[in-house]
């Protein structure tokens, strides 16, 4: 068994939830050679939050990139994040900064009322939803984003040598299982979004900037 799958609990074969937020959070300073810090804040700046924004953050884990994007958006701002595993709301209840708050919740089934959001980010997190339930989370993320709105997803990608690529499907299953185009495919443009720009983070990781047209 891998130590992804270790700290998981599957929904079927393509995802799951995360249900240990400690190991984890050791495994992430692991995993991303302690430049843990300098990933999400390049995402963060991708993502573009601004001054007394509303943010949502799905799949939010231990919370770890609402932490970096609070202070962007100052306390005008507010940032949500919401999650499936009780266990990683509560580890990002207890280290909140005061305009952040978490809620358990999936993302096809986002609890909150349409246009609530101006910018809803996700990183690590599409993985780990059923493949089933994939277009219905684009749909909710398009459908509580206001008209401008901008999305911002965040996602591993397979490295391309033999020998990496099976270290990491060791380590890191199902994360490296995908290519863009299959973890993704067309599900941003087919929920609504334009996308603004998408590229490589690094060797393996992905990302993916759209608008909700106004």
């Amino acid at each position: 068994m891998g130590i992804g799958k270790a700290l998981r609990h599957d929904h079927d074969a393509g995802g799951g939830t995360i249900d240990h937020p400690r190991a984890y959070e050791v495994m992430s300073f692991i995993g991303f050679l302690g430049g843990r810090r300098a990933v999400f804040t390049r995402i963060a700046a991708l993502a573009g939050p601004r001054p007394g924004e509303r943010v949502l953050d799905v799949g939010c884990g231990t919370g770890y990139l609402s932490r970096v994007i609070a202070p962007v958006v100052t306390p005008s701002g507010h940032v949500t994040g919401v999650d499936a595993a009780p266990a990683m709301v509560e580890y990002s209840r207890r280290r909140a900064p005061g305009n952040c708050d978490y809620v358990v919740g999936e993302g096809q089934d986002l609890p909150f009322p349409d246009g609530s959001f101006d910018l809803v980010v996700s990183t690590f997190a599409v993985h780990h939803i059923p493949p089933a339930a994939r277009a219905e989370t684009l749909r909710e993320m398009f459908r509580v984003l206001r008209p401008g709105g901008r999305l911002l997803i965040a996602e591993f990608r397979p490295p391309t040598g033999r020998v990496s690529g099976r270290l990491m499907s060791l380590v890191a299953a199902p994360a490296m299982r995908n290519t863009p185009g299959e973890l993704l495919g067309t599900l941003i443009p087919d929920a609504g979004f334009t996308i603004d720009a998408q590229g490589d983070l690094s060797s393996l990781l992905y990302y993916v900037r759209a608008v909700r047209p106004a």
